[in-house]
């Protein structure tokens, strides 16, 4: 057998790019429609096209309004407003009002609001007193032990006069009795103890808070707000009045935490609420129709899970002067904040969206050929056949003798059907291609390579057309 017909031909990588680059230039390809009867191919076919239709069609042209064009830029402006009357018990068996003004601090803030619902009260006044017990460094024996310091604490409660005072023994612990005095401070006495026990403002959950939210839709030059008609005689229930923006605190309270005894202290040692207002508007129908659905979460830790820093508190203070004398009245005060967020999306009905999604929907749809031929061409038993009658070259290319008995051998089987079979026809059995050799030289190859019980050179004339040969064979 001659060398180059069996010696394996080394790759070139070459030769493969350039092949790749003559291919990309001169190859054009155009599908072909193939009619495979096939009972498990179209059911699958048929079954994935009806999945793609309802999901196209039902949830992404209809559910989600893919007909419309949509504007999520939303500009909101919101106010609002407290009514209740609270009140608090004094040891002394007296009751103290408090009404918006006394509890809503500050009086005005974007977005936001902060109702007081427990408070610790200090009234102060210029001058000098002992420090707060809890600072550690506070406690002296001697006038040395109170001595300023260059570095800053941030514990103390004012600044040092270097004096142990002798009037501010205290007990240590309740075991031995022992006592210590404490330093001297210079500022606003006597100083605060939040450790004492604190006033809650009773009748809060009865408060009512009103939402007034202004929103545009600049995209559609839409202004719509979430106001009803009569709003004297409404308070918000989910059910029989979903259309009030008046809310009272227990509902949010209730919609915000489920645990009671978390409700109860959060009363005591305040929390953080968020209040969503979320707008979901269809321009196609009345403006009317659009109403916000309000939602309503809790922000902070539950205490539970909390044991430093709980709650949400502040503090502030009332300054005025009485008799030459700078006093004031000290609040520590723990309540509910709650912050508001708005957000929204309006949808039109706009032809060139439409025509859009159709399009992205449509590109959807042939998904399932591309599975089914997948399946085909790839796992099915017969996916060699398959591909033989898809994936079929137009047009000849040129090789030599020796690649063209490269691909002679490579398909021993077609050979033995030409020879037994010499009215085989080109389509069953080999690619067509030109031989540039002479035909001398190709009949000579074939004495010498192929076995001579095989050869009849009769059938010659016959062989050529199945094997595309175009040079006439003598």
């Amino acid at each position: 057998m001659s060398p180059s017909l069996t010696t394996p031909q080394r790759f070139s990588c070459r030769l493969f790019m350039k092949d790749v680059l003559y291919g990309f230039v001169t190859e054009y390809e155009t599908p072909k429609i193939v009619m495979i009867h096939s009972y498990t191919i179209t059911s699958l076919l048929r079954f994935i096209q009806t999945v793609l239709l309802l999901y196209s069609l039902g949830y992404l042209l209809i559910y989600r309004k893919g007909y419309q064009h949509h504007d999520t830029s939303v500009i909101s402006s919101v106010t609002l407003k407290v009514k209740g009357i609270g009140y608090i018990s004094t040891k002394e068996n007296e009751t103290y009002v408090f009404d918006g003004t006394d509890y809503i601090v500050p009086p005005s803030e974007n977005n936001a609001i902060f109702i007081m619902t427990n408070f610790i009260e200090t009234d102060q006044s210029r001058s000098t007193c002992t420090e707060s017990s809890s600072v550690r460094s506070a406690t002296c024996t001697k006038d040395s032990d109170c001595q300023k310091t260059s570095s800053y604490r941030s514990d103390i409660n004012g600044r040092w006069t270097g004096r142990c005072s002798s009037g501010s023994k205290i007990d240590v612990n309740n075991t031995t009795k022992a006592q210590k005095r404490l330093c001297e401070i210079q500022g606003w006495c006597p100083v605060e103890d939040d450790r004492q026990s604190s006033t809650v403002i009773k009748e809060i959950p009865n408060f009512t808070i009103f939402l007034k939210n202004f929103i545009e839709f600049p995209t559609f030059n839409i202004k719509h707000k979430n106001m009803v008609e009569n709003l004297k005689s409404c308070i918000y229930d989910p059910i029989q009045n979903s259309d009030c923006p008046i809310f009272r605190l227990s509902y949010i309270l209730n919609e915000a935490e489920k645990n009671a005894t978390e409700r109860e202290l959060m009363l005591i040692h305040g929390a953080v609420i968020r209040v969503k207002l979320d707008w979901d508007c269809n321009l196609d129908r009345n403006i009317k129709s659009c109403k916000p659905i309000y939602s309503f979460a809790r922000l902070d830790t539950s205490f539970h899970e909390e044991s430093f820093s709980i709650g949400f508190n502040f503090r502030f203070a009332s300054n005025w002067k009485s008799k030459n004398t700078y006093v004031r009245s000290l609040r520590k005060a723990y309540g509910l904040r709650f912050i508001i967020s708005v957000s929204g999306k309006a949808g039109k009905f706009d032809f060139i969206t439409l025509t859009l999604n159709t399009g992205s929907l449509v590109g959807i749809f042939g998904l399932a050929s591309f599975v089914c031929d997948y399946i085909l061409l790839n796992l099915s038993k017969k996916a060699s056949m398959y591909r033989d009658q898809i994936f079929q070259r137009v047009g000849s290319k040129r090789v030599s003798l020796d690649g063209a008995f490269a691909q002679f051998q490579a398909q021993s089987n077609t050979l033995s059907t030409i020879f037994q079979n010499p009215d085989a026809t080109e389509q069953e059995n080999t690619p067509a291609f030109h031989l540039s050799e002479s035909t001398e030289k190709f009949q000579n190859a074939i004495n010498t390579s192929l076995p001579s019980t095989l050869v009849n050179l009769n059938y010659l004339p016959k062989l050529q057309p199945s094997l595309g040969l175009t040079n006439t064979m003598n």
